[in-house]
Formats: C-alpha cells, sequence, structure tokens
C-alpha cells in the first residue's frame, strides 16, 4: 500500500497552492502550517531545491474524534499536503494516506475516521 496518493495537475505552482487550500477549505480542512521547503533549504544550508511546499492540513472535527479515541494521535497529525514542480515544469499534489498511516496504530476505532478522512483529501 501507498503512504501517499497524487495528481499531476493542469496549473503553475502558485495557481495549484491555490486550489489546494481551497478544496481543503470546502472539505473542512484548514491550514496550520506552512512549510516552504525551498526556501527553508536555501537559508540553512545554501542549496537550490525545486519549489517544494508542505501543508499541514486539519479537520477539527476528525482531530477531535481522532485524539478522543487515541491520545497520542497528535504525533501523526496533521494531514501533511505537499505541492511541488519538476524541472520539467510539472505539478505534483500529493496527500498523505490516512489508512496507511493509521495502520501502525492498533487501535480500532481510528479505522472509520481514517476511511472518511481519506476521501475528504481525495476530493481535493
Amino acid at each position: 500500500m501507498s503512504y501517499v496518493f497524487s495528481k499531476i495537475v493542469a496549473a503553475s505552482f502558485d495557481q495549484a497552492i491555490a486550489r489546494v487550500t481551497e478544496s481543503l477549505s470546502k472539505e473542512g480542512f484548514g491550514i496550520l502550517t506552512e512549510i516552504d521547503v525551498q526556501a527553508t533549504l536555501k537559508k540553512k544550508l545554501d542549496v537550490d531545491f525545486r519549489k517544494y511546499r508542505i501543508l499541514g492540513a486539519c479537520n477539527p472535527t476528525f482531530a477531535h474524534r481522532a485524539l478522543q479515541a487515541e491520545a497520542h494521535i497528535g504525533a501523526m497529525l496533521p494531514c501533511n499536503v505537499i505541492v511541488q514542480e519538476y524541472e520539467d515544469g510539472r505539478v505534483e499534489v500529493a496527500a498523505v494516506d490516512p489508512i496507511a498511516s493509521m495502520q501502525a496504530i492498533d487501535n480500532p476505532d481510528l479505522a472509520d475516521i481514517a476511511t472518511q478522512v481519506r476521501d475528504k483529501l481525495r476530493q481535493v
């Protein structure tokens, strides 16, 4: 089982960020964190890297349910969504598969939550 699902999109990098953010919002997710990997690697290591952004997305309703079901689930939150631009100009959007990441936790109460979150992320 893959730990992500992804799609190449017909959009510029910046358009993809805007569309993903809007789509996440429509599915009840907010962006808690945004990491500009390209800028961070340049600043910290003085290396050039492709456009790569990590969006830490959270749906409060599902996060609350997960936290009630599993005390340490916060170590696996938020759901990360990445947008990256390859050298050939293709832009990819990828999201963590909550079902794959929850398999590491022996708690059947999380299965339903993970399935619902996965469905919402796939819509994005």
